[in-house]
């Protein structure tokens, strides 16, 4: 889950960063001469240029001193930073030559704007379609926790991994260390801001022993798979494959477990309980969203509040409306027939731009004809699809029944999963390029600020959990800071690891793995370690000892990467 929940319309501040950013760009490199010295530079050819670029790490533009020679370098060779839409190194010593923090500040604003974009992408539209497909389908609620439900919550982290192992020049060195450093952020620092949330009020709760030792052991045994993984330093598809199967082992354990403990019962109360909607076919989806309570409060206007209102909503659009208009969204507290048709039309539009784009990128200037045809498609596809919407749908509610409602959530699902996969590709990029600004591997950024942004939503909300929700709520919080980390772990790097490998085959993909990850891998297992040993040791207790102890091994895993950055091991 990422920073900054919530629907572009009840979130100002990463709509203002993104004008702030806007501005900045606009001050900066519209006074820059990068056009106009375009010309003077090497030209490469389209095609070489892709191929450089993917090949190209840029280590020669750390030992070139001074912003304008770095710039002259940028023009003259390919683009050193990963693939994504905005080329921030030429931008930052290019468009910003005169003024570096400016620079800084803009890549900085940029940064939370895809932040929030991702998360908000994955909770306002991914995770309501996968609502809508679960109730459809009529999953079991323990199935549906572990698969739909987490796949939900891990989404971001899940597609900046895959990103980074298939779309990135580092080998995916930026997804294995933020998948290992989330893990570890929520098994220690959210785990324990949790257990010291419950410490508070009589000395901690009880939790459920053979769910929590199931938890830890699973994602102990993942962890030690992927330790072997890291050592051989290579990685074949089936054995990436095998790696994600443990993922489909849990899920057996938790479905089986289940239903031996509740043969002849109902299932009890859980999380994946809003999930599943099964009271009749003409259920529509919906999700507890900002949007709601945007709402309410615009049930009572005054001159001020339709002020204030009519602002946000002029500041939300840039953010807002780009996906309204092209993800298919049924969720009844957002039903509207004009987006729906406007989404049926650009959906495919989008996606023809997108398979063109990437055509182009990988491909020689003479596709150029290949990309106009895919564009028309998607035009011709998405014109009929519109009409079909217009007519098919009304004005009041969104499509009834599971036959009209299941190709409205697949679509809206496909189109989710390409906002969030662009969008994660743009933020790895970010992150990469921020690594060569500031001097610092990109893993090591990795590993603390996308696996931080990638968290913080769960530090949110698992405490809010704890505290609010009782001693069911404790528990589902603490046992949310196990199963998380094994979806992103198993899921997120054993698919990331498949298609890197299968893009490899028949070769073996050779794994980007670091002192970072090393290190992470082994704070991880100390963590899980301790939690193993003191909870069954103190009742099945979760008090401020756990917490405190969890705390205490991720800053010194912190102080470790600190000391490794600052050169002190070297």
């Amino acid at each position: 889950m990422a920073l900054l929940r919530g629907r572009a319309c009840s979130a100002p501040f990463p709509n203002a960063c993104f004008l702030l950013f806007l501005l900045l760009v606009l001050l900066f490199a519209a006074s820059s001469r990068l056009d106009a010295e375009e010309s003077e530079g090497e030209k490469i050819p389209l095609g070489r240029r892709g191929q450089e670029r993917q090949g190209s790490s840029c280590e020669e533009l750390q030992s070139i001193a001074g912003g304008e020679a770095r710039c002259r370098y940028l023009r003259t060779h390919a683009r050193c930073a990963p693939a994504g839409y905005i080329d921030y190194l030429r931008l930052f010593y290019c468009g910003f030559a005169g003024s570096p923090a400016a620079g800084c500040a803009a890549l900085a604003l940029w940064l939370a704007v895809l932040f929030y974009l991702l998360g908000d992408t994955a909770s306002e539209y991914f995770c309501a379609s996968l609502e809508g497909l679960s109730a459809a389908l009529r999953l079991p609620p323990a199935v549906a926790g572990v698969t739909l439900l987490s796949l939900g919550n891990g989404a971001p982290d899940v597609f900046a991994s895959v990103v980074s192992f298939v779309s990135t020049g580092d080998g995916g060195g930026v997804g294995l260390n933020s998948a290992l450093g989330g893990a570890l952020f929520v098994s220690t620092v959210v785990a324990g801001a949790v257990a010291l949330a419950v410490g508070r009020r009589g000395g901690g709760v009880v939790v459920e022993g053979r769910g929590f030792v199931r938890d830890l052991c699973f994602l102990l045994l993942a962890l030690c798979y992927l330790l072997a993984v890291l050592v051989s330093g290579a990685v074949t598809v089936w054995v990436a494959a095998s790696f994600v199967s443990l993922y489909v082992g849990y899920v057996v354990l938790v479905w089986t477990s289940l239903c031996c403990a509740e043969r002849g019962k109902p299932p009890a109360d859980s999380l994946s309980d809003p999930l599943l909607l099964l009271d009749g076919d003409d259920d529509i989806p919906t999700l507890p969203s900002h949007s709601k309570m945007a709402a309410a409060a615009d049930a009572t206007p005054s001159g001020r509040r339709v002020s204030l209102h009519c602002c946000l909503r002029a500041l939300c659009m840039p953010l807002y409306l780009p996906r309204r208009l092209t993800i298919p969204d049924i969720a009844a507290h957002r039903w509207s027939r004009p987006y729906a048709v406007a989404s049926a039309a650009l959906a495919p539009v989008l996606l023809a731009a997108t398979w063109a784009s990437q055509s182009q990128r990988n491909a020689a200037s003479s596709s150029h004809r290949h990309s106009l045809a895919i564009l028309l498609g998607g035009a011709v596809l998405g014109l009929v699809l519109a009409v079909t919407a217009a007519v098919a749908t009304e004005n009041t509610s969104p499509p009834r029944g599971r036959r009209r409602r299941v190709p409205w959530l697949a679509a809206g699902f496909l189109m989710s999963v390409l906002w969030a996969y662009t969008l994660a590709r743009e933020l790895v990029a970010l992150l990469v390029a921020i690594g060569y600004v500031l001097g610092i591997k990109a893993s090591v950024l990795g590993v603390t600020v996308l696996a931080w942004g990638d968290s913080l939503g769960d530090l949110v909300s698992n405490v809010a959990m704890a505290v609010h929700g009782g001693h069911g709520g404790a528990q589902a919080a603490v046992s949310a800071c196990y199963a998380g980390p094994l979806f992103n772990t198993v899921v997120g790097l054993g698919l990331s690891l498949a298609l890197a490998a299968a893009g490899r085959h028949p070769s073996t993909f050779v794994v980007p793995a670091d002192r970072a990850a090393f290190e992470a891998v082994a704070f991880l297992g100390a963590a899980l370690a301790w939690a193993l040993f003191v909870v069954p040791v103190r009742g099945m207790r979760v008090d401020r000892v756990y917490g405190l102890g969890l705390i205490a091994i991720y800053l010194c895993f912190f102080a470790v990467r600190a000391f490794d950055t600052l050169g002190f091991w070297s």
